[in-house]
């Protein structure tokens, strides 16, 4: 039993008494101990959101064939988690996404109101061909918005090294693990 806690702790960080209870209520199974364990993480990840941010790290990637290269602001609490070693990797992962996939804002909502316009004209035109009446129309627009937004936020793009999490995920299993908010500033993408 021990062992399994101590590979437990060692894949999600939580305390001894946590992961007790967790294969306690997964009655031993480690694979459910782990989800529960990660569910209560992003539930106390929640809770943390509003506290302020004051130091950090920038997160800097450049592709192996030096023709592209992002950097990206990640906030924390204290000077102390900035210099941990999963907060770095979490910063340069998060550069890594922005070189990959090319977000252009942090969440949904920042998206620009021009980009969302020109596609919606874009659409509007794709769409006349169709025989659809005009509330199926605007259901489609509605649709291709949404997916347009989750494609082009940051927070909401499907992590790189882990398709099966959102960025979004990813952050708030770091802010479960290391006990402190952590928030995505600006970023920028170079390319040759």
């Amino acid at each position: 039993m021990m062992k399994i806690i101590k590979e437990i702790r060692e894949e999600t960080g939580a305390g001894v008494v946590d992961v007790k209870k967790a294969l306690d209520e997964a009655k031993g199974d480690k694979e459910i101990a782990k989800k529960i364990l990660r569910q209560k993480g992003l539930e106390k990840a929640g809770k943390k959101k509003d506290r302020l941010v004051k130091e950090g790290r920038i997160g800097f990637y450049v592709h192996s064939d030096g023709k592209q290269a992002a950097m990206i602001k990640v906030y924390c609490e204290t000077d102390f988690v900035a210099r941990n070693e999963e907060f770095k990797d979490l910063a340069r992962d998060l550069a890594m996404q922005v070189a990959a996939m090319n977000p252009v804002a942090v969440n949904k909502e920042d998206i620009s109101k021009e980009i969302i316009a020109e596609q919606r004209e874009f659409w509007k035109k794709e769409l006349a061909k169709e025989k659809k009446s005009e509330d199926i129309k605007k259901k489609i627009l509605e649709g291709k918005e949404n997916k347009l937004r989750s494609e082009k936020a940051l927070m909401s793009q499907n992590f790189v090294k882990d398709p099966d999490k959102t960025v979004e995920t990813l952050v708030k299993e770091k802010i479960a693990k290391l006990g402190e908010n952590i928030e995505i500033g600006e970023f920028a993408k170079l390319e040759i």
